[in-house]
């Protein structure tokens, strides 16, 4: 059912809206009629290709997609750090961090990692 359409002067944003609307509402031309059901269903008519209406629209968007090199799936690994049971083994380690609480940042070596990591190695 075509809906007419009644301009609004004071809604105009362009001078030659504020025309249109004034000739509209004077009579000398027809307000413009809109059918919406008629629209929506001709917009479903454009909203799917004719490609994708076949089935071939799906290997082509797929072959599209496709990733161009294989990639290995990740492997899970499990890591248990060991404990040596031995508090005084990290004793001189935490001397060497640092012992301020309130200290937020210290200053991490390539030696201070090395040596955390022997400590972690030695078994009793």
């Amino acid at each position: 059912m075509p809906d007419e359409i009644k301009p609004n002067l004071n809604e105009s944003p362009t001078h030659d809206s504020e025309l249109a609307a004034e000739s509209i509402a004077s009579g000398e031309e027809k307000a413009p009629t809109v059918d919406f059901d008629a629209d929506y269903a001709a917009a479903q008519q454009f909203s799917v290709s004719e490609v994708d209406r076949t089935g071939k629209g799906g290997a082509a968007a797929e072959a599209a997609t496709a990733p161009k090199y294989k990639t290995s799936k990740p492997q899970e690994t499990k890591t248990e750090a060991q404990s040596t049971g031995n508090p005084k083994d990290y004793a001189e380690l935490a001397k060497e961090v640092g012992n301020s609480k309130t200290e937020g940042v210290t200053n991490v070596s390539d030696d201070l990692v090395k040596q955390a990591l022997e400590k972690g190695e030695r078994k009793n």
